[in-house]
């Protein structure tokens, strides 16, 4: 993504425009400080209403003809490309983000000899589906993190040169210490050595600025229940367009194939795969969490990926300014660079701060050793200075 530039000015009209959304979307925020987006997102009241009216329908399935569902689905399809600027034909619904890394690891075409490159200290949902293939006599070679304990990108890319690696698998943003990834220096090594970059997004995709045409990515895989506020059950397989003709689905749905969508012929075998991503959906999927996750994909869209990323980087200025003052480690990047929504501090007694924030109502998480900040639009730096004022008690 392009580089947050701060002008206070403007930060703090977002912020204003933001309060409105808060009240009307997330009035639970008014008792409780919720700075846990990277574990779980809430579902804005816009979506509970229309979850709440799909399964009135749902109740009287004739309500709900066939027409309606796979409409619901090509909206839903259309949001994730509008947000990524990818093409609709791109996109597969999944309903988590293992399906777009499994169906990457076992459909891309990796031989036996060949290297499938990781990171330490991934996510294990980006991790395990690529161990599975030794069993097939691949390499897996999980390259060690820098000393601060994020990835060693200068190292991922000196090992791009060499041939023999065929995929690149990373997460555009950590989920321990929310670092971010440079995905288009990355993107561009694999695109030069010929080699697929397989990325986990659900990290990033909602509070950093991602655009398909700028980055080159293979396969973009992203579950919807964290930063794109939506129902369990959602998410998306990107692939790109000219590698999708080359893969073939590794699971087979009925509805991969051309001419399926007619009902009255369903008998009428047709071998021939979709054209576009639809080939790697598996049929039938959740479609009222789809309702619920086109409803949140449009609050994000008209809210801003890049106003979000603003928001969410200003109101952790506090807590890095009260951090350094007193301190304490920062275990994630605070330079633009590498910069997310995730903002993890490491005190003295990581567990005693945890339970001290969860005992004032701050929700939040402990992860790798260090207290995970995760604020979303709707945060405040009111909440965030609550969180010094407890963590400041905590340690006095």
């Amino acid at each position: 993504m392009t580089d947050i530039a701060y002008h206070p000015t403007h930060v703090r009209a977002l912020q204003e425009t933001f309060k409105a959304l808060r009240t009307s979307e997330f009035p639970w925020t008014a008792d409780t400080i919720y700075l846990n987006n990277a574990s779980i997102g809430p579902i804005p009241e816009r979506t509970r209403r229309a979850l709440d009216e799909f399964t009135a329908k749902r109740t009287a399935p004739h309500l709900l003809p066939d027409r309606e569902l796979f409409t619901g689905l090509a909206e839903a399809r259309l949001g994730v490309a509008q947000l990524i600027n990818a093409d609709p034909s791109e996109i597969a619904l999944a309903t988590n983000t293992g399906y777009g890394l499994n169906l990457a690891a076992q459909a891309l075409p990796v031989k036996q000899g060949e290297t499938v490159l990781l990171s330490d200290k991934e996510f294990p949902a980006n991790v395990y589906p690529w161990l599975a293939l030794k069993e097939r006599g691949v390499k897996v070679e999980v390259a060690r993190v820098g000393p601060e304990g994020w990835p060693d990108e200068d190292y991922l890319l000196s090992r791009l040169s060499d041939p023999s690696v065929r995929v690149l698998a990373v997460s555009f943003v950590q989920f321990s210490n929310g670092y971010r990834a440079n995905l288009k220096k990355l993107g561009a090594a694999c695109r030069a050595n010929g080699t697929y970059l397989v990325v986990d997004g659900i990290q990033g995709v909602g509070n950093s600025v991602l655009d398909v045409r700028e980055t080159p990515i293979d396969v973009l895989a992203c579950g919807g229940q964290k930063w794109l506020l939506s129902p369990w059950g959602s998410g998306f397989v990107y692939v790109r367009k000219e590698l999708i003709p080359q893969l073939e689905p590794t699971m087979i749905s009925w509805m991969a194939f051309e001419g399926t969508d007619d009902f009255s012929r369903l008998t009428e075998y047709n071998p021939t795969f979709r054209g576009d991503a639809r080939r790697f959906e598996m049929i039938t999927l959740p479609y009222q969490d789809f309702v619920g996750f086109t409803s949140s994909l449009r609050l994000i869209l008209e809210t801003g990926v890049r106003e979000i990323a603003e928001v969410t980087r200003a109101v952790q200025e506090p807590v890095v300014k009260w951090a350094k003052e007193n301190g304490l480690r920062i275990t994630s990047p605070i330079e633009n660079g590498h910069r997310s929504a995730i903002l993890c501090i490491a005190p003295a007694k990581p567990v005693e701060a945890y339970h001290g924030l969860k005992r004032a109502r701050v929700v939040c998480s402990l992860r790798e050793g260090s207290i995970r900040l995760s604020p979303h639009c709707y945060n405040t730096v009111d909440e965030m200075e609550k969180v010094i004022e407890v963590l400041d008690d905590l340690m006095g």
